[in-house]
């Protein structure tokens, strides 16, 4: 006879669950707080959402963190995808263990080192900080996640629809395009998507080099935080949740569309 779960077990996923997830209610439920006091609630408001919407400096830095993920996650992206394709299809290469090894660096190294060091390039080649060095950094950082969910995806993929193609007269480039692309696409969507992500979160790295105009939305918060937990941060982060939640319960309802 098969028996239910222990009392011990049902308290412990309890107590889990509510380590992970009552900071993110109580966040929550403060971002409607009437009170400019995080601390103290004064009644129900939707006030802070209301002072959001007409905060243009934290407009911007919406503005330009969304930027910054959309062009860093598709360069990345790209470049993760002709990564994962050497790595995949030149095995036996001798610079294959330099390569791997150069991409797959920054999946180890502390932010801090690799913040800095991108800053230091920027001085020496006179790059000006601004948009376009915490676009590229973040394309740098995010390089090598991409690179490994697509080139998994590649290990499993039969190479042998893509030379039917070639035998049929297709160019070597065409046949990917056609046959091997749309066949890792879910892939590929998956590293862009953890790429955006990925920027979406990084304050290290756009601290060291980020530049006048270019603020990012974790800069931001992190500036204001220092200073005194403003209500307008909780209306913010709780817009972050929604937004991430509605991402994942849209996944969650393709993926079972796609099994039914």
């Amino acid at each position: 006879m098969r028996r239910g779960p222990s009392a011990f077990n049902v308290a412990a996923v309890a107590l889990g669950l509510a380590f992970l997830y009552a900071p993110i209610v109580i966040l929550v439920l403060y971002s409607f707080n009437a009170s400019r006091l995080v601390t103290v609630w004064g009644g129900f408001s939707t006030r802070w959402y209301t002072a959001l919407l007409h905060d243009q400096q934290m407009l911007d830095a919406v503005w330009v963190t969304l930027r910054v993920g959309v062009i860093s996650a598709s360069v990345a992206t790209v470049l993760g995808v002709f990564a994962a394709v050497a790595l995949t299809r030149h095995r036996r290469s001798r610079v294959r263990p330099a390569v791997a090894g150069g991409i797959y660096a920054t999946l180890v190294m502390p932010e801090v080192i690799l913040g800095l060091s991108l800053l230091l390039l920027f001085v020496a080649v006179g790059a000006p900080r601004g948009f376009w060095t915490v676009t590229l950094s973040h394309a740098t950082l995010t390089l090598a996640y991409a690179t490994v969910v697509v080139q998994a995806r590649l290990q499993s993929f039969d190479t042998s629809l893509e030379e039917a193609a070639q035998d049929l007269g297709a160019a070597p480039w065409k046949a990917f395009m056609l046959v091997t692309l749309p066949g890792v696409a879910p892939a590929v969507a998956a590293a862009w998507m953890l790429a955006f992500t990925l920027s979406l979160d990084d304050l290290v790295i756009a601290s060291f080099t980020s530049g006048p105009g270019a603020t990012t939305l974790p800069m931001r918060l992190y500036s204001q935080v220092r200073l005194g937990v403003n209500p307008e941060i909780n209306a913010i982060s709780t817009l972050l949740i929604g937004l991430v939640a509605t991402g994942v319960i849209a996944a969650y309802l393709i993926r079972q569309r796609r099994r039914a």
